[in-house]
């Protein structure tokens, strides 16, 4: 039974001042427009974007990057595996005060008992665990996306196989599967760990996906487009899967970001990237009997991990509030100080009334 307050136009219910103020903010725009301005209003997500992009733009530019035959030099002035004289016993170069010893030094992350620059070390490992994050979340989410639209498209005998197909892989541990995968690719690279962890975690998506394909199948535009003669293949991908498109990537980048966590893992249990390249999660699992006499081995590769993951949930968050149709983060600040005051207005009279 529905709330009288409301059916009523009571203190529950929303003024049609306030309707008003809602449909004439989003009056004229699509809905890509309306999630975009909904989403650059979360300052939460907004600086999540910024960091992100920073980290991203000085791992990859102070080390260079490598690809086959392609390699571009980085600004930096060693390289993960160079091992230069000792400075300063050692220990981190950086300092934010002001004098003689003010800025990033030779070594601003340290060096290690061998001599390795840290700095060097775990931007190359902020490189491989990026890297890993974005081909596992790309894998999964193609994957667990085809395999949910079809599920709830088709329905009936090819369902049962897919979702039984999912359980399988949904029912055993993930860190199991990945610690199994990891061992048996260990030497094969970076990227086809990431590939092969792609391959594991793309079950929820898949589930979701379904979901929302079972709703949306029974929906007119689906009708229309059969009538118009559209194939199965373009009903699900030109008609339902756009309709997903919130779903698919608010789920996609709390992936990515279980993804580097799972890498982090695995490399701790050495299951991971193997040596001589360098990871995030091999850099605390190579420093971990360093954490009382150098903690700054352990650290800095630990900090970059956080960073990473938060930020990527912090989007996720600001994706998921966008895409949600029932949020009005989306107003402005002038409609809303229009909605308050609204709202005031219609107190007062119950108020006098009350006296």
């Amino acid at each position: 039974m529905s709330d009288p307050g409301i059916a009523s136009g009571g203190p529950g219910a929303p003024s049609d001042t306030e309707r008003q103020l809602e449909l004439k903010e989003v009056e004229g725009l699509s809905l890509g427009r309306i999630v975009l301005r909904r989403f650059l209003r979360n300052r939460g997500a907004i600086i999540s974007m910024v960091v992100l992009a920073v980290f991203v733009v000085v791992a990859f530019s102070s080390e260079g990057v490598v690809l086959g035959p392609i390699s571009i030099p980085g600004w930096w002035q060693y390289g993960y595996a160079d091992v230069p004289a000792p400075v300063n016993g050692g220990g981190p170069t950086l300092s934010v005060i002001p004098g003689p010893g003010f800025g990033l030094g030779a070594h601003p992350f340290g060096q290690d008992d061998i001599g390795h620059d840290m700095f060097a070390r775990v931007m190359r490992g902020a490189q491989q665990s990026l890297m890993i994050l974005f081909v596992v979340g790309v894998v999964s989410t193609i994957l667990g996306t085809v395999v949910g639209a079809v599920a709830g498209f088709f329905g009936g005998r090819i369902d049962a196989l897919l979702m039984r197909l999912t359980d399988l892989v949904l029912i055993v541990p993930l860190i199991l599967l990945a610690a199994i995968v990891g061992h048996a690719l260990a030497g094969s690279g970076s990227f086809v760990l990431a590939l092969m962890l792609g391959l594991l975690v793309w079950t929820t998506l898949a589930r979701l996906v379904r979901g929302e394909v079972l709703s949306l199948r029974e929906r007119e535009f689906v009708d229309a487009a059969r009538v118009a003669g559209a194939s199965n293949t373009r009903i699900i991908f030109r008609h339902i899967l756009p309709n997903t498109v919130g779903v698919v990537i608010v789920s996609a980048t709390l992936t990515m970001s279980a993804a580097i966590l799972t890498e982090t893992a695995l490399s701790y249990l050495g299951l991971g990237v193997q040596s001589p390249d360098v990871s995030l999660g091999k850099l605390i699992s190579d420093y971990q009997t360093a954490f009382n006499t150098r903690p700054w081995l352990f650290w800095y590769p630990g900090v970059f991990i956080v960073i990473i993951a938060l930020t990527i949930n912090f989007i996720g968050d600001g994706l998921r509030d966008a895409f949600d149709p029932r949020q009005k983060r989306g107003l402005n600040r002038t409609a809303r100080q229009a909605q308050t005051a609204s709202r005031e207005q219609s107190v007062e009279p119950q108020s006098s009334g009350v006296q």
